[in-house]
């Protein structure tokens, strides 16, 4: 039987033996009174271009799309057609269609063998096109699907990480050390300990010197004579940094000492263009081991561009690393919140 829909409101009423053969079986749409079922546009435009669906109010699949005023349907559906050809049953993310409802989420996707009823959820998808930013508040605990100019799809992971180490160095006290022009020098054993046991700055023995002492970024040496670790006025350092950084600065000290203060020791990520690289378990200089992030500090206003998140993912996967960003809420006087957002290519 070739089964029609009509358009009402923002569904696709569908009768005959709709709900055995679309949403029993299958997990389209939402039941209605006796067999019949409610289908969202993107459902709607599946079974159309399945030919499973015969019209809607006339309009086959191309006229379907064409009449939609919703500018967003298209990237929608390439993804939704994407996900049921992999095996996944899905469904709009809207309380009529599922108990894993959320705002902000397009499509919530089950493990392959379940389906709506089941009380599972394997993936929250949020759809965007390469050309439309999206937020970095928005993200976290969803998969980002972008769908390119030539409608390919990348799904990219998005979670909130618990950022975390066992570095744990203690400080000397107020350290012999000198405020240059955009870097710190501590001087004697002071500087080597720092190095040593915390991984602090870089040694500037080796050099073609024979000089005992450590050379600190100003992030560094910022964070540490806030700590007493140096005889350096803390305010004075963050000075410097504002004079060479801007208020990029205070993002990037935030995001420092939300790392160290989790036990991470965080190193320049200048070669890789990130703010930094960081280690969980530093031992000693000696016994370094990898790097498990590239962290890149962002304000909390940030809005990604595709292309960016997926040079950034790409670059990160190529050196063995997990891409994360630190979205800081400064408010300029020192206190800051640092949220967490870790984003890697994922094979749905």
């Amino acid at each position: 039987m070739n089964i029609e829909g009509h358009v009402d409101g923002d569904v696709v009423h569908v009768g005959h033996d709709a709900r055995q053969r679309f949403h029993d079986s299958r997990g389209y749409g939402y039941p209605l009174e006796g067999n019949d079922v409610a289908l969202a546009p993107v459902e709607a435009a599946h079974l159309l271009a399945r030919d499973d669906l015969a019209a809607v109010d006339g309009m086959d699949f191309r006229a379907f799309l064409r009449a939609s005023d919703d500018p967003t349907l298209p990237v929608r559906y390439l993804v939704y057609a994407d996900l049921r050809e992999r095996g996944f049953y899905s469904a709009p993310s809207h309380p009529d269609w599922t108990e894993f409802a959320r705002d902000g989420d397009d499509l919530v996707v089950y493990p392959r063998g379940s389906g709506p009823g089941d009380g599972e959820l394997a993936y929250r998808v949020r759809v965007t096109g390469e050309r439309t930013e999206v937020p970095a508040r928005a993200l976290g605990d969803c998969v980002l699907a972008v769908v390119d100019e030539e409608s390919e799809i990348t799904y990219l992971d998005t979670s909130r990480p618990d950022v975390a180490g066992d570095v744990d160095a203690g400080l000397p006290g107020g350290a012999d050390a000198d405020l240059l022009a955009d870097r710190v020098t501590v001087w004697g054993a002071s500087g080597e300990s720092l190095y040593e046991t915390g991984f602090y700055g870089t040694p500037l023995s080796g050099r073609d010197t024979g000089r005992d002492a450590v050379v600190l970024s100003l992030v560094e040496a910022a964070y540490l004579a806030a700590e007493d670790a140096l005889d350096v006025d803390p305010a004075a350092a963050v000075a410097r940094g504002r004079d060479v950084e801007g208020e990029r600065f205070d993002r990037r000290l935030a995001a420092y000492r939300d790392l160290r203060a989790a036990g991470v020791a965080p190193k320049t990520g200048f070669k890789f263009g990130a703010d930094f690289r960081t280690y969980a378990d530093f031992q000693n200089p000696e016994n370094v081991g990898h790097s498990e992030r590239l962290v890149r500090v962002l304000p909390s206003g940030h809005a990604f561009a595709p292309r960016d998140l997926a040079l950034d993912v790409r670059l990160a996967n190529g050196v063995k690393k997990t891409m994360t960003y630190a979205v800081v809420d400064a408010n300029g006087d020192g206190a800051a919140s640092v949220d967490w957002l870790a984003i890697q290519r994922l094979t749905p």
